[in-house]
């Protein structure tokens, strides 16, 4: 047996027993002065508040008006004064606000201010539900009804027809003469207006075409009624000069009316168009030929 070996049981020994001599020396050399920690320390204060609970208003046992509480000390004056300024109260409807005789004994007394007032809404308004349509069944034509309808068709576009041939029928009877007309009784008649409308004419030449020396060839239809009257005025052709062309239709209305038709053209004819080359030539003078 090796009396000089170290075994692991004897350095655990040795390490307890040196951990606690270490901390004896710890425990005992550590000490607290209690008084120096209480000097430092900061000073605290309490503060305390008594809350005194109001006392509940004593009911009074007459009392005069009514109140969210109480009136006590309100008043400075002993006895109730009756109000000077007469106050009348606005008239309501004693159905929509009965008394509370009428709601008799058993009504409650009127809300405070505290409870909450509920407002009845109003009941939507039912929605009227839509008639529900029925399909339509395709209605199934007939030979039948296609003849009815052709024959309705036809009906019409003959009524039609006639409505224009009846029209076409009350139009006016018209004529169209120039210088070329070779039938005496328009010939006639057209030869009396020529004369008049050239006799017109030179007596009242243009006055600006004679200070311009102007002169032209113009074309114009005048269309005449039964009675000599004009109907309308159409320039066909111009001169190239406005005061020319103005001054063809201002005779033309001077020398109206013209003569009344004959009548052996009145029965013919309802519109007479006389279409005529006018010349106004440079010795002022006025012409009408072809």
């Amino acid at each position: 047996m090796n009396i000089g070996a170290i075994t692991a049981n004897d350095k655990l020994a040795l390490t307890l027993f040196l951990a606690m001599g270490l901390h004896s020396l710890v425990i005992l050399g550590v000490s607290f002065d209690f008084d120096q920690v209480l000097s430092q320390a900061p000073e605290r204060t309490l503060e305390i508040t008594v809350v005194r609970h109001p006392r509940q208003a004593e009911k009074p046992e007459k009392a005069d008006f009514l109140a969210q509480t109480s009136q006590q000390g309100g008043g400075t004056l002993e006895a109730p004064r009756v109000p000077k300024t007469r106050i009348t109260p606005p008239a309501t409807n004693p159905q929509e606000h009965p008394s509370r005789e009428q709601m008799g004994a058993g009504a409650s007394e009127p809300q405070t201010a505290k409870e909450k007032v509920v407002s009845a809404q109003r009941a939507p308004k039912p929605v009227p539900r839509q008639k529900q349509e029925k399909p339509k069944v395709p209605k199934v034509t007939s030979a039948r009804d296609i003849f009815e309808q052709l024959s309705q068709e036809i009906e019409r576009q003959t009524a039609e027809l006639d409505m224009k041939m009846d029209a076409y029928a009350k139009r006016p009877r018209t004529k169209f003469i120039s210088a070329s007309t070779q039938e005496y009784k328009y010939a006639a008649y057209l030869q009396a207006w020529k004369q008049k409308v050239e006799r017109i004419g030179t007596l009242n030449f243009p006055d600006e075409a004679k200070r311009q020396k102007l002169y032209g060839n113009l074309m114009l239809t005048v269309s005449l009624r039964p009675d000599g009257t004009i109907l309308n005025i159409v320039l066909n052709r111009s001169s190239g000069q406005k005061v020319l062309d103005d001054a063809a239709v201002r005779i033309l209305r001077l020398a109206a009316p013209y003569a009344p038709f004959p009548a052996n053209i009145a029965d013919e004819v309802d519109v007479l168009h006389i279409t005529r080359t006018w010349r106004f030539t440079s010795a002022n003078q006025l012409f009408t030929g072809n």
